[in-house]
């Protein structure tokens, strides 16, 4: 009952932060049915065609860690106020550059998705510390990171039909929209968010930062390590097969536009669901978080053997296959916020939960990569990600090991 009181108490603040993981992913999921079409209007490579997601995912990859530094220090919502401005203005250098430039579009396209992920690191990552900061209770903490978690999977459904329908219009608008979303958040964010007071207080000076993550790693030792590579591989395998099921919707299928956005939709909406069960469920028993990232990757596994052995009887198949996939990723992923937000004390928490989101951005980053080059090679592309989820299930076994009070 507390549960719910402060939760309603603090709805629009929620509704506020979930629109930054929504706008986040659309600005990136957004690009990924679309791929094959920039490809051929700009007359560029698969790989090519890859770093458009990739290179947002890399240079995030080396900010988040600042971005969390700079938010334990100055405040978690000056932090996200500035890195969705600045995504905003990545977003309008890549949008303004497809139109306006008939040569060389590829290359404003890539800078400014380069200043795109610059922001983004500011942006949802710390979204889950700052999530930590304004509730008291796991269980409230827990239930809010499902929701946080749910609109960010429920923007990765959403994000491939809307993605081809603007692209419908004109090819790059999915770009060019970027900066207009980000201004709704930033207005959401400046209204409706509160941060804690105690949020303001002065942070260490940076060796003494650097001199106490150190110490926080050493402590908590193999169970941090453990869900940094979870995440890191959980992101590499959703973001893997959806390039892969992109570029197979339009080459084998020609199934192309909103239909295509229709199908990727299916194992993204299998993601969302199961998060916003899983959040809803795991309440703050860490031994119910392990089991079910256990459960999930084990899930992920399987049906990405299948795929191996089977992937060519039917698309009706394959789809079954990735839904089933998209639930594994989907029960894990809440566990995984919630047992590193829960696990970190809150001076800290900044810092070590962008580390954790530094590790997603990783596999989000590698995923297109590694599926563009073994296209043609798809059987042993998904007997890749079923070895990867079936080692993050060994992973989880033998590193994850909450205490006994918190079961």
């Amino acid at each position: 009952m507390g549960t719910r009181r402060a939760m309603e108490k603090k709805k629009w603040d929620l509704a506020a932060l979930a629109s930054i993981p929504l706008i986040m992913t659309l600005a990136n999921s957004m690009l990924i049915p679309v791929l094959p079409l920039m490809q051929k209007k700009m007359a560029i490579t698969v790989i090519q065609t890859s770093l458009i997601i990739t290179v947002y995912a890399a240079i995030s990859i080396l900010c988040i860690p600042i971005a969390g530094y700079l938010s334990d220090k100055h405040g978690r919502k000056k932090i996200i106020l500035i890195g969705l401005s600045i995504t905003a203005i990545g977003g309008a250098i890549s949008g303004l550059g497809a139109w306006l430039l008939s040569t060389g579009a590829y290359w404003t396209i890539l800078a400014g998705r380069f200043v795109q992920g610059i922001g983004a690191a500011g942006a949802f990552p710390i979204v889950l510390p700052i999530v930590g900061d304004m509730f008291k209770s796991d269980d409230e903490v827990s239930n809010s990171l499902g929701i946080i978690e749910t609109s960010n999977t429920f923007g990765k459904v959403v994000s491939p039909v809307l993605g081809s329908a603007l692209a419908m219009v004109v090819w790059y608008l999915p770009l060019a929209v970027i900066p207009f979303l980000s201004i709704l958040s930033i207005a959401a964010v400046a209204t409706l968010v509160k941060t804690p007071k105690q949020q303001e207080s002065e942070a260490p000076g940076f060796r003494e930062f650097l001199r106490g993550l150190k110490d926080t790693l050493a402590r908590n030792g193999l169970w941090l390590y453990a869900i940094f590579l979870i995440g890191c591989m959980a992101m590499f395998i959703m973001f893997g097969f959806l390039y892969y099921l992109s570029n197979t919707l339009e080459d084998e299928y020609s199934i192309k536009n909103i239909q295509k956005g229709l199908v990727l939709a299916i194992p993204l909406f299998a993601i969302c669901s199961s998060s916003f069960a899983a959040g809803k469920i795991i309440g703050k028993k860490k031994n119910v978080m392990k089991w079910f990232t256990v459960i999930g990757l084990a899930v992920l596994s399987a049906t990405m053997i299948v795929c191996g052995l089977h992937r060519s009887d039917t698309l009706v198949w394959l789809i079954v296959l990735l839904f089933l996939g998209g639930v594994g990723i989907g029960m894990s992923l809440p566990s995984l916020d919630a047992l590193i937000t829960e696990g970190i004390e809150k001076e800290k928490r900044g810092t070590i939960t962008s580390l954790y989101s530094s590790a997603r951005f990783i596999g989000v980053a590698g995923g297109p990569l590694v599926a563009s080059t073994l296209m043609k090679q798809e059987r042993w592309l998904f007997y890749l990600f079923a070895a990867i989820g079936i080692v993050c299930c060994l992973v989880v076994l033998f590193a994850l090991k909450p205490k006994k009070g918190n079961e």
